[in-house]
Order: C-alpha cells, then sequence, then structure tokens
C-alpha cells in the first residue's frame, strides 16, 4: 500500500502537509448512482457547501463494499478491527468559498462498533453500527466476480436496510481511466470529504488513492432503505452502475475548512 503515497500526479492538488491519520483498503465495491435535483441535495448540506453537479444533475451515491488492511498511523493492528463491511450513502458537493470539489455522507453503516465509534468520535461521520453480511457468490473464468451483500441499521427506531446482488463485468469490461470531463471522473476522483461538528462548523479531511481502476456493472438492488431516512427520493431510473476490486485509501485528520484556507490556501480544481 505505501507505493501508493508515491504516486501523486493525478492529484488535483498536492498532497497535505502532515501525516495520514489513517490507512485503509475498500475491496469489492458497487458504485450505484442516481441523477438528482441540486436544490434536493442542498437542503440537507450544512452551511458553506453546495450539491457539484454533472451535466445539470446532482448526484446521489449508495457504495457497499468490504474494508481491511486498517492502519492507525502510529499504533499497533487492534484483533478484530481490520476486516468489515461497510454501506455508505453519499453525494457530491463543492466549498463555496473556494470551489474544492469533495463527498459528503449522509450516513455510513459498519458492523464494526469499534469503527462506528471512532468514525463518529474522530471524523464527525453519521456512521450507524448495522448487522451485516458480504458473501462472494461466484468468480468466472473470465474474472466476472458477483456477491451478495446485506445491511440492518441497529438501534434504529425505523428499519433501515439495504440489499442487494452485483457483479463486477471482469477485466474484459474494464473502462479506460477516468479523464476530467467523464462521469466516471466526477463521482470518483474526489480528494478530500467534508462534514460538520456538533457545533456546525464545515471540517474537511483529505484523502489519497490512485485514480479508480473501474470496470462495468451489473446489480439488482432488491431493498434500499437509506435515502428514505435522510428525505431523499430516488428518481424512477436504472442507476448508473460501476464496479473496483480494490483500492489502497489514505486519510489525514479533519480541519475547520477556514484554518484550512488560512495554511494552505483554497485547493480548486475542476471535476
Amino acid at each position: 500500500m505505501r507505493e501508493t503515497l508515491d504516486r501523486t500526479s493525478h492529484r488535483p492538488w498536492p498532497l497535505p502537509p502532515g501525516r495520514w491519520a489513517m490507512s485503509q483498503r475498500w475491496n469489492d465495491l458497487l458504485f450505484a448512482h442516481w441523477p438528482m435535483r441540486a436544490a434536493e441535495i442542498e437542503e440537507l448540506l450544512p452551511e458553506g457547501l453546495e450539491a457539484d453537479v454533472f451535466q445539470g444533475s446532482a448526484w446521489l451515491g449508495v457504495v457497499p463494499f468490504w474494508m481491511d488492511k486498517i492502519q492507525v498511523h502510529g499504533l499497533p493492528s487492534i484483533p478484530g478491527a481490520r476486516t468489515f463491511p461497510e454501506l455508505n450513502l453519499r453525494t457530491y458537493v463543492r466549498d463555496r468559498r473556494t470551489a474544492s470539489p469533495g463527498v459528503y455522507f449522509f450516513s455510513l453503516e459498519a458492523s464494526n462498533l469499534l469503527a462506528v465509534m471512532a468514525g463518529r468520535g474522530f471524523y464527525h461521520l453519521p456512521y450507524h453500527w448495522a448487522q451485516m453480511r458480504l458473501k462472494p457468490l461466484k468468480v468466472e473464468s473470465g474474472g466476472a466476480r458477483e456477491f451478495s451483500f446485506y445491511s440492518r441499521r441497529l438501534l434504529s427506531g425505523k428499519p433501515v436496510r439495504f440489499a442487494a446482488r452485483y457483479r463486477g463485468l471482469g477485466p474484459t469490461f474494464k473502462l479506460a481511466q477516468s479523464r476530467p470531463g467523464t462521469i466516471e471522473y466526477f463521482l470518483t476522483e474526489r480528494y478530500c470529504l467534508f462534514t460538520h461538528d456538533s457545533m456546525g462548523r464545515l471540517l474537511r479531511a483529505n484523502i489519497h488513492h490512485v485514480p479508480w481502476p473501474l470496470e462495468q456493472a451489473e446489480a439488482e438492488i432488491e431493498h434500499n432503505d437509506l435515502p428514505g431516512q435522510v428525505g431523499l427520493t430516488l428518481p424512477d431510473t436504472k442507476p448508473l452502475l460501476h464496479y473496483s476490486r480494490h483500492l489502497a485509501v489514505y486519510v489525514w485528520p479533519t480541519e475547520l475548512v477556514q484554518q484550512a484556507m488560512l495554511r494552505t490556501g483554497p485547493a480548486v480544481a475542476s471535476a
């Protein structure tokens, strides 16, 4: 994974100063995205953010995957906390002052309670503890891979479930590396996340990874309560689907957006 830190020429801005806080590897991801009206998304964003749009639409994504090789900088590995499924509901935003693009999470589910507590405590992210199951179904000779994913939020007043079967169609159907101006670049090449603390202050955490290796995908989403839990209704259209086998990700600590602007200046990039 360390070689990821040496590959930076694709980034829209330089690696941030200081040490990364956490590294992890994301595996067997389904990216399922729907176009949304920007006004619907912006009603749910914290002050200081606006919906980023591609071809006139904001985009809402549901992303199931499993995580491993989790390492907190400077600490030994924690037994039992290095491999678990995760599920997130996300959209794409820009800082109103600098136009810096990033990801905003409406919710994140994880089966590991320690990860949920750390995500809430250190990154102010809306993590929820969930009963989850990701089951490999088959690997075909051509490289296609199929999975079954199930999640049910725990300690919730209302049921929040997600269930799907999805397939990456293999290297034969691998997409060319996404380039600026493509929908793939817009949806996946994001190098910071935004959130807010209990006082409503806008926070940013820098992220680093190499360009996403994407394949074409198929999926049957049997149940999806995630958008409704934040007040969104999906359009009556099929989602745009992508699959990725794995990617190493490094995450820096959160920082107040205004302080980050004073130290490094605005990080502006087009998507």
